[in-house]
């Protein structure tokens, strides 16, 4: 078992600043392993939508998608 949070809670609340900062850091990357992965799907999903915007590209049936997919994917 663990430390209980109220233990770490106050461990972690005694450290100096300048650690507490350097812990919450690392705790909140711990959190948003997939940052990277989500900023370029919103990279990607800003860049698909300025095509259709500028009619380079055209919007495809959620069905017909799927379609596409499953014939590709077997």
């Amino acid at each position: 078992m663990g430390i209980p949070i109220e233990a770490l809670e106050a461990e972690v609340l005694g450290l100096p600043a300048a650690e507490r900062a350097r812990l919450l850091d690392r705790v909140v990357a711990s959190l948003d392993n997939d940052a990277q992965t989500s900023r370029e799907w919103d990279e990607l999903a800003a860049q698909r939508d300025a095509e259709i915007e500028r009619g380079q590209a055209q919007q495809v049936p959620l069905a017909a998608a799927l379609e596409r997919l499953r014939a590709r994917v077997g």
